[in-house]
């Protein structure tokens, strides 16, 4: 299978910034092909069904060159075409939605409803986009959804699960409904959809308000659906953990709660999970394994009992753990798995222990829409090993592996892992005890996607008292808050005065900023550069912040990744270079030579991605001050001389 990346995009950008506004993290510069899109003529004036076909055939790139305008009823299909388009960035969502309720004399609310009710529930990119257009309802003020109750309790009753999951979470967000929750969930369709709407809510604190009628339905129903998605609905609500796992535990033996139990079971935390609950649940999934088929212990689902039984045994009495690690040991290999963070650029766990010597698998889940891979390297070598395979890039390293080099200091790796799939990595762990650090060697992910693995001696008495080790790059840093525009923007004006020009270049390059972009021509040279951003976007603060902290709020359509499904089970990811009746032309890295061109013919299906290149939450490990640092660096740059 051909292994593409995402970061690639990011070469393109600073080849080119003479077209219309710059994006901080580089959508927004002129088209990289060689070939000018003209842009596309659609005749409105059309009957529906013609309309709507030829906006159909058109790109996203192509959609958003079509002439629309809030003042004329007849762009309201092309309003229509961008707001459920697939891989739409929420700007272009927002404006449609704004242009929709003002053509067609409507509330924002109704559209958003509207919009969902036209998407497919069984296909995959449509769920991506349903949930956006969720995520935009549940942010409208809840004053404007009180003004709608009416509306949105009519689509709880929609036969559109999508729409009835997404009205009653809006009605969840309103706040009227926090003491009135039977009114919701009179029937079958309704009680699911709102044990649905649950894991929607943005806010935690407003999911832990709902959950004695979570619990409630939990113990009454005899419907397994019903009882699945309640144990799915604990898993989104932090409060009474204890409880929950106490009473999850209970469910175990039951042939249809038994997935739903134990993914909710992994959810919580390890300080909240009971002594005598977790001795019972080691002891139940010892027992799983152990009856399992040889043949069925590969399965997501199996992985899922054995990670959990691996955490308890922390929990355990270390007699009765080593007693059930040999038992595992008899059937099954000791797993780890590694997940990656979608739109973040990191895995989700920082680090993980393993006895010398061992066998161990490390299974790598993909979740994210850019590539990646795994890297285990010797200790201290993190940084060295990354350097090295951005000088082999995608040609054959390491066991033939792109992005590998060859070298004695790489321990194991996988190869580039496409998005929505996995790859397992089966190995006997070093003899020698340490701190071995695995990391995604693709070109600047060694930045921020890195871990480390704790080789130890005696495994059960590292997870009695775990030591976490140290951080591979040298950051000392710990999370801080999932920052939003809302939350700084009213400070913004006076919070960045009288800032440090030296404080901001050194937090500028602390979040490794420089990496890709260049400040006072120092940097990388893979972002636009940075130092004019203040001028191009006219003094825009809220409008920069939001680009660094929502770098997915707007993505320029022709910086849009493309992935390519091919009719023969590959993945392949990419810019759109160009495309005609005969083949498509991607860049499909910032190394490569040549483009990618794949035949039409060979094409399954071509999917187009919603998510800038840059990663989010890049600055929640940073102070309020520090944020502000930061953008007064960027807004003093052109006026400042180098600090």
């Amino acid at each position: 299978m051909r292994h593409v990346a995402l970061c690639f995009l990011l070469a393109t950008v600073h080849l080119s910034s003479s077209m219309g506004q710059d994006h901080v993290h580089g959508d927004g510069s002129t088209n990289n092909s060689s070939t000018k899109i003209e842009a596309p003529k659609v005749f409105l004036d059309k009957s529906p069904r013609i309309v709507a076909y030829q906006l159909k055939r058109l790109d996203n790139q192509r959609l958003l060159m079509v002439e629309r305008r809030a003042d004329d009823a007849k762009y309201i299909p092309v309003y229509q075409a961008i707001l459920t388009r697939t891989g739409m960035s929420p700007q272009y969502r927002l404006e449609s939605i704004g242009s929709l309720a003002n053509l067609q004399k409507s509330d924002p609310v109704v559209v958003v409803l509207s919009a969902i009710d036209q998407l497919d529930a069984t296909k995959r990119e449509q769920q991506r986009t349903a949930g956006q257009l969720t995520r935009i309802l549940l942010d409208i003020k809840s004053e404007q959804l009180q003004s709608q109750t009416s509306t949105l309790l009519a689509a709880t009753q929609s036969e559109n699960a999508f729409v009835a999951s997404a009205a009653t979470a809006a009605l969840l967000v309103s706040g009227q409904y926090d003491n009135r929750t039977d009114e919701l969930t009179t029937s079958q369709a309704g009680k699911i959809a709102f044990l649905k709407a649950i894991t929607m809510l943005p806010d935690a604190k407003r999911r832990d308000i709902f959950r004695p009628r979570v619990v409630e339905l939990l113990e009454s129903s005899s419907d397994a659906r019903i009882s699945n998605a309640a144990i799915r609905a604990l898993g989104y609500i932090q409060s009474e953990g204890t409880d929950s796992f106490a009473r999850l535990a209970t469910l175990l033996s039951d042939d249809q709660l038994r997935i739903e139990v134990i993914r909710t079971m992994l959810k919580v935390p390890a300080k909240q999970r009971d002594a005598e609950a977790s001795l019972k649940t080691a002891s139940f999934l010892v027992d799983l394994a152990e009856r399992t088929p040889a043949e069925k212990r590969t399965s997501a689902t199996f992985i899922d009992a054995m990670q959990l039984a691996d955490q308890l045994m922390a929990v355990v009495p270390s007699e009765q753990a080593k007693s059930f690690r040999e038992r595992l040991k008899a059937v099954t290999v000791r797993v780890i798995r590694i997940k990656t963070v979608e739109e973040e650029m990191r895995y989700d766990i920082p680090y993980f222990a393993v006895e010398a010597g061992e066998s161990v698998q490390i299974v790598l889940e993909n979740h994210d829409l850019m590539p990646h891979n795994l890297v285990i390297t010797a200790p201290e070598a993190l940084k060295e090993v990354a350097q090295l395979g951005l000088q082999v890039g995608p040609n054959k390293g390491w066991k033939n592996l792109p992005y590998v080099p060859e070298s004695d200091k790489v321990i194991q790796a996988t190869g580039m892992v496409p998005a929505d799939q996995q790859t397992s990595l089966t190995f006997k762990a070093p003899s020698t005890p340490g701190e071995y650090p695995y990391v995604c060697t693709f070109p600047q992910h060694w930045y921020r996607m890195y871990g480390v693995m704790v080789v130890v001696n005696d495994l059960d008495d590292w997870q009695k008292n775990p030591t976490e080790p140290a951080n591979p790059v040298g950051s000392n840093r710990s999370f801080v808050q999932a920052w939003k525009v809302d939350d700084l923007k009213n400070e913004l004006a006076s919070g960045v005065l009288g800032r440090s020009p030296e404080i901001g270049k050194r937090l500028f390059a602390e979040a490794s900023c420089g990496g890709c972009h260049k400040m006072h021509g120092e940097g990388g040279v893979i972002g636009p550069e940075l130092t004019d951003v203040f001028p191009r976007w006219k003094g825009d603060r809220v409008g920069i912040l939001r680009e660094i902290l929502e770098p997915s709020h707007k993505v320029d359509a022709k910086y849009v990744m493309q992935r390519i499904l091919t009719v023969d089970g590959r993945t392949v990811t990419g810019v759109l270079l160009g495309e005609d009746d005969e083949k498509v032309t991607l860049l499909s890295n910032p190394e490569a030579k040549q483009p990618t061109v794949i035949p039409q013919d060979d094409i399954e299906a071509m999917v187009p991605s919603s998510v800038s290149m840059m990663p989010k939450a890049l600055l929640d490990q940073y102070t309020k001050d520090e944020v502000f640092e930061v953008m007064a660096y960027l807004e003093n740059a052109a006026s400042n001389p180098k600090p």
